[in-house]
Parts: structure tokens; C-alpha cells; sequence
């Protein structure tokens, strides 16, 4: 089924780094412990059906600029053979925290000062399954300084509702994108 869908992919551009209202400047800088940007990420991390634990990445980003209500989290596949790119997890952070442990964005225990919010497949963690024979597919790690938190009805919103929520600037972002093929 892969090989049949190789050429077809949500495509970078739609993922939420590239919506205008989700704009601003590149100045926090996202890494992690176990994979480096653009690298492949470890087995650890991916789905239970492409044989990982489904563990989040230990994730450190610098500090978010005064002024910031809330860090919104967005993990994206853009490669997945659909119309957008599969959101993966999305989650709430508290502005004071620089570093999120490993398994920090797990369901039954997300770290002190993670609200998991809403995703494609349902809330917390779901690490890389893309289609087998489908090729490598980017996982990006967004993480947006939001200037205004966000509402409680975009909280349960859908996440590309959710992502249109988003009225007040955003003061800094950063990105991690890892690879993976199955």
C-alpha cells in the first residue's frame, strides 16, 4: 500500500509552522537528548505498530521571551498520504519550563506543567507509524511562545481548529524536525 502512495504527502507547507498566524521570530532553539535536527529518530520514540514503545523524546528549548502566557507544543507528520499533515500531539506548557524528560508528553503521565490537548488520533504521544513502503517521513517538533493563552472552547477544539485559534502574537517559536521509515 506504501509503494502505491509514495508520490502522494500533506506537504511541508501545511504544516503549523507556515500558518500566518502562526508567524513570528525564529529564536527558540528546540533540540533533544536522543536525535539530532533533520536526523533519524531512534525506535524508542515511534508507534507501537512500526514496533517502538511510543515514548516521547527528552525535548529542551532556550527560555520563552517575557511576556509569554503559554507554549503550544505541535508534533506533525507531513508526509502522510493525506490532504494535511497527521497532528501527531499537541500540548499546553507552562512558560517557565525549558525541558520536557522523556516520556514528558506520554498520556497516562504527561510531565508537571503538560495539558495535553486534542490530536488526530486522540491526546498525548504518538510516535512515527508511517504507512510501511511509504519511504522516510519528517516528524516536526513546533514549539510557539503564545503572547495570549488560549481559550478554553479552542482547548477542546479539533487540532486545526484549534491551530486557527491562535488570535494574539506569537513572541518566539522553534522547531525539531526528526525522520523515520518503517
Amino acid at each position: 500500500m506504501g509503494r502505491l502512495l509514495k508520490n502522494k504527502r500533506a506537504g511541508e507547507e501545511r504544516v503549523a509552522w507556515y500558518r500566518p498566524n502562526l508567524g513570528g521570530p525564529d529564536t527558540l532553539e528546540l533540540t533533544s537528548e536522543a536525535f539530532e535536527h533533520e536526523a533519524s529518530m531512534p525506535l524508542t520514540h515511534a508507534g507501537r505498530r512500526a514496533g517502538g514503545d511510543n515514548t516521547s523524546p527528552a525535548l529542551t528549548w532556550s527560555p520563552a521571551p517575557e511576556g509569554t502566557a503559554q507554549l503550544l507544543l505541535v508534533f506533525e507528520d507531513p508526509d502522510v498520504p493525506m490532504s494535511n499533515p497527521a497532528v501527531h500531539t499537541v500540548a499546553l506548557i507552562d512558560p517557565k519550563l525549558t525541558t520536557l524528560p522523556t516520556g514528558g508528553l506520554d498520556k497516562g503521565s504527561p510531565a508537571q506543567g503538560v495539558q495535553l490537548l486534542r490530536s488526530t488520533m486522540s491526546s498525548g504521544y504518538f510516535g512515527p507509524e508511517p504507512i510501511k513502503g511509504h519511504g522516510p517521513h519528517r516528524y516536526v517538533f513546533q514549539l510557539f511562545a503564545l503572547a495570549e493563552p488560549l481559550g478554553d472552547d479552542a482547548r477542546q477544539a479539533r487540532p486545526r481548529a484549534l491551530l486557527d485559534a491562535v488570535a494574539g502574537p506569537v513572541l518566539a517559536r522553534g522547531r525539531l524536525d526528526g525522520i523515520y521509515e518503517r
